[in-house]
């Protein structure tokens, strides 16, 4: 659909990439990813049109719709959310208004005059293109798509000028999925979703009948949509097949290829340098020491760029508290006639990590806000643990900082003890790097003075943090710091975030607001998903608080189990003879199973990865159908033996 020869592209005088040959094929599925600065979105608005290349050629095929989605600054007005999305389909619309003119005008005309001849064949032609279209299930459409992305249904009427801005991203990318066009380009779309439109969009996106390219931060997010991953890096584009999770292990690998290329054609560079060197006065050597000259300047350099350094940054760790550090007790809250939820009962546990989840408006900041103190309870009771110091990240935290003061002394004075290097290893995780360090923090964008509250913020946390969004605004490496420093934290954190990497690493415990309720899961999310699924698990265990004995109903004896049926000796032989093959089969196939297992935890290529995974699971399929076989003959011979 798009072919790229030779590509290139700077940013002022800094090279971004070049010598970019892609062929982007129908049914791609790709992430786009690479450091900050090296020019992922630029790419992007390359691909749509948005931009040139300043090098090489493009070529797109005749016809091709593409959808582009900024990362934010889109504004709609003048129409409602759900007229707004239909006029994706004003085409259709006007199919079906011509098809209501032809039905009116067929039932004025004779029906055996040449008129209604061609009257009746133009309609056939419409309404064939009109069903093609699905033209009788556009309303539907919309209505699954603003419901999946989190509109609520009373929402769909009300103008979009009164949306605010991550709300109005969302009615745009509604509008592109809605267009299905032959190649979507969305940048970084989950910067506005919650956790559960986020789970939509990523199954929308699994069954897209076409080709997408999209930027993320969100790790999860690209290992469950992606098959390809294409990284900018060292100002040049790099191909990788499978999902996130492969590419990071075959970049590895990469590297390790790249740094033993270079070792070696600097070996050979040496050699040369030291033949010419040591012949070059020689005259019976001119020839020898002219080839190898020649052989020298032909060479390519190769360049290993420095590895990006894995920040380990050491946060001072908290006081201990008491063994309860918060405890709620039939509490509720309202604003005005407003209900969030009542009657919750939970205790938290020194050492706990709990993820609050809920749709948006559920309640998780108003529940934040609550263990904070920010906010009042309507009724109920709250009680702080002994030793409980609470510390409070909200989503607006930056508006706490001083305007006037430079980030680099903002944090010196907040910890003394920390070196100038540290400090700015810091600072340079959450994406402030060289001279960024030296700014007022009242120049800094509203995204970037959150990333520096929280910055100074793990400096000196308290024994009972609560973080609401943290993740916002962060890339994948600014997060895996942030994520790294939490887990190593030995007080007690509450947390919303809508990253679900970042909650499955993190958190021991779900606190989920729905219907005016809150629930509480033990795990992590991935845990929490499996008992919304249906699991039959005893929720009351985890809420850490007594729950009444409900009476004891009388139970009816069970009717007299039916007298066994004696199996045929022969019978019996042959399934005793069969028990005692899947006892050895399954003798066999157990460590057969574990040796695998153990040689797919050592990386040694795609390939060899994919060889055991297929074999572990054909083993695993066939110890399961065994171990089913197993049961049902020990019982029917338990039975039968009787």
């Amino acid at each position: 659909m798009i072919q790229l020869t030779g590509a290139g592209k700077r940013f002022g005088h800094k090279l971004l990439f070049e010598n970019l040959n892609w062929l982007i094929n129908p049914n791609d599925r790709i992430g786009l990813v690479g450091g900050n600065g090296t020019g992922k979105s630029t790419l992007l608005k390359a691909l749509g049109g948005l931009e040139q290349f300043d090098m090489g050629s493009i070529n797109v095929m005749r016809g091709l719709t593409m959808g582009y989605l900024p990362q934010d600054g889109l504004s709609l007005s003048g129409r409602s959310v759900f007229q707004e999305c239909m006029s994706v389909f004003d085409d259709v619309r006007d199919m079906e208004t011509e098809l209501e003119t032809l039905t009116a005008r067929m039932s004025e005309v004779d029906p055996a005059s040449e008129e209604y001849t061609q009257i009746s064949e133009r309609f056939h032609r419409v309404e064939n293109e009109f069903a093609a279209r699905d033209g009788y299930m556009i309303e539907s459409q919309v209505g699954t798509v603003l419901n999946g992305l989190g509109f609520p249904k009373e929402d769909w009427q009300k103008r979009t000028e009164h949306f605010s801005g991550g709300w109005q991203m969302r009615i745009a990318l509604a509008k592109l999925l809605l267009q299905k066009p032959n190649i979507l380009l969305l940048d970084e779309p989950t910067n506005h979703l919650d956790l559960e439109a986020r789970n939509w969009l990523e199954e929308y996106l699994q069954s897209y009948p076409n080709a997408f390219i999209l930027i993320s931060h969100d790790r999860y997010f690209l290992d469950t949509t992606v098959k390809r991953i294409v990284e900018i890096w060292n100002k040049g584009v790099h191909f990788y097949p499978g999902n996130y999770e492969k590419f990071i292990q075959q970049k590895d690998e990469r590297r390790t290829l790249l740094e033993n290329a270079y070792r070696n054609q600097r070996e050979r560079i040496e050699a040369l340098e030291a033949f010419i060197s040591r012949f070059r006065a020689q005259a019976t050597k001119a020839k020898q020491v002219q080839s190898r000259i020649k052989e020298l300047e032909k060479i390519e350099r190769i360049e290993v760029p420095p590895e990006e350094k894995v920040i380990h940054f050491s946060f001072p760790q908290p006081k201990p508290s008491g063994r309860i550090v918060a405890e709620f007790s039939n509490v509720s809250k309202s604003y005005g006639d407003k209900f969030v939820f009542g009657d919750a009962n939970f205790v938290i546990e020194r050492g706990d990590r709990v993820a609050l989840v809920g749709i948006n408006g559920a309640g998780k900041s108003t529940l934040i806000k609550l263990l904070s103190g920010a906010e009042p309870l309507s009724t109920g009771e709250y009680k702080l643990g002994h030793n409980v110091e609470v510390d409070y990240f909200a989503q607006d935290q930056y508006k706490e900082l001083n305007p006037d003061a430079r980030m680099i002394d903002d944090l010196t004075d907040a910890a003394p003890r920390k070196t100038q290097t540290e400090l700015r290893s810091l600072l340079g995780c959450f994406l402030f790097s060289e001279d960024d360090v030296f700014k007022k923090i009242g120049v800094l964008s509203g995204g970037e003075r959150n990333r520096y509250a929280l910055a100074k913020m793990l400096l000196h946390p308290s024994n009972f943090v609560l973080l609401d969004e943290p993740t916002n605004h962060l890339d994948m490496r600014a997060k895996d710091v942030l994520l790294e420093s939490l887990q190593a934290f030995e007080g007690t954190l509450v947390f919303v975030s809508h990253d679900r990497y970042f909650i499955d690493k993190l958190a021991t415990r779900v606190f989920e607001i729905e219907g005016g309720e809150v629930r509480v899961f033990p795990g992590n999310y991935e845990d929490y998903l499996w008992r919304k699924s249906g699991a039959n698990v005893d929720l009351s265990l985890a809420t850490n608080v007594p729950k009444p004995h409900a009476p004891v109903e009388k139970q009816e004896a069970p009717p007299p189990a039916p007298p066994a049926k004696r199996v045929n000796p022969m019978k019996l032989q042959s399934m005793q003879k069969r028990l005692k093959e899947i006892e050895g089969r399954m003798a066999v196939l157990e460590p057969e199973v574990t040796k695998q297992e153990a040689e797919l935890a050592v990386f040694k290529s795609a390939e060899e990865s994919l060889r055991l995974s297929t074999l572990i699971s054909g083993n695993r399929a066939e110890l399961d159908k065994l171990m089913a076989e197993w049961e049902e003959l020990s019982l029917a011979l338990e039975e039968g033996g009787n």
